[in-house]
């Protein structure tokens, strides 16, 4: 009787057919493994394009306008369209940011303001003008100097609804609660008259008492001027000679970084750096007008509540 040798045969055909599965198993959960990670990460491109529509939707995030007159590698070219969010007094013109520096950090919101706001600024103060003092280092009271010639006056944080609408938008520009600002001041700058380099922050412990250090500075200009009367950085790092407006400057103008005064344009420039330490770089003046007439609004932002 013959003897058959199936078992091992059928064995090896079974292992053949075994190995086979084993690959097709193993190759479906590598080709599904594949597809997970893929259908992932298109998922998460999805969510986050959604998200900056949204973002950009709300004007949180938009992106940076190029113009043909200026220079990619020029800090002063570099612009940001701003989309029109909160309420105000009058229609703004079309709003965009520019840096201007980095030491300070330092940018313009031009047409931060409309024509109708400043003009209401300036009414408002108006009647209530002194001449211009400097906060005394010993005793954190005001006091006389010859550094500073102009006129002004404080308007209370929250006084009506405007000066309430305008800082609601300085708080959404600078990300700095309301609460940590103090009231508007509204100056008056005269043929002549100017404000000598300085620094915004205090080198003492007494006018820290309330609010802390102050960390940024919002510098409003309610007006044009004729001729002079620029905001100047004369410790600013960089090209200063970059600007945009170089050559419609004053002298006094021209001895640093300096922004020429436009009626709604706000500046805004940090007087401590992002490590919290002081910045020597935001020392800044007001150089004197020459011809014309100077108004503007500051607001002083502190590291805290500062209380009213």
């Amino acid at each position: 009787m013959p003897i058959r040798f199936w078992f091992p045969i059928r064995a090896l055909r079974f292992g053949a057919r075994g190995s086979t599965m084993a690959k097709g198993r193993y190759g479906g959960r590598l080709r599904s493994s594949k597809w997970s990670t893929f259908t992932l990460v298109l998922s998460m491109l999805f969510m986050l394009t959604v998200v900056l529509l949204m973002l950009m939707a709300f004007g949180i995030v938009s992106l940076p306008e190029s113009t043909d007159d200026s220079s990619p590698n020029d800090l002063s070219s570099f612009r940001r369209r701003i989309v029109e969010r909160s309420e105000g007094l009058g229609k703004r013109e079309k709003q965009w940011t520019e840096v201007i520096s980095w030491e300070p950090r330092a940018f313009i919101y031009h047409n931060f303001l409309s024509k109708e706001e400043c003009d209401y600024l300036i009414k408002l103060a108006t009647p209530h003008m002194a001449k211009s003092t400097v906060v005394d280092s010993k005793t954190g009271k005001s006091k006389d100097s010859r550094v500073r010639t102009s006129s002004g006056t404080f308007l209370r944080r929250g006084r009506d609804k405007v000066v309430r609408d305008i800082e609601k938008r300085i708080a959404d520009f600078t990300f700095i609660p309301v609460e940590h600002g103090e009231g508007l001041q509204i100056l008056h700058y005269e043929v002549g008259q100017k404000y000598d380099a300085h620094f915004d922050y205090f080198l003492d412990e007494f006018n820290t008492k309330n609010g802390g250090q102050r960390i940024a500075t919002l510098l409003m200009y309610l007006s044009d001027v004729e001729e002079g009367g620029e905001t100047v950085f004369p410790a600013a790092k960089g090209n200063i000679s970059s600007v945009r407006w170089w050559n419609e400057l004053s002298e006094c103008g021209k001895q640093g970084l300096a922004v020429k005064p436009k009626m709604g344009d706000a500046l805004l420039f940090w007087s401590m750096r992002p490590d919290a330490s002081l910045d020597a770089s935001s020392l800044h003046g007001g150089c004197p007008v020459i011809r014309g007439n100077k108004w503007s609004s500051t607001k002083w932002m502190h590291l805290e509540e500062y209380k009213v």
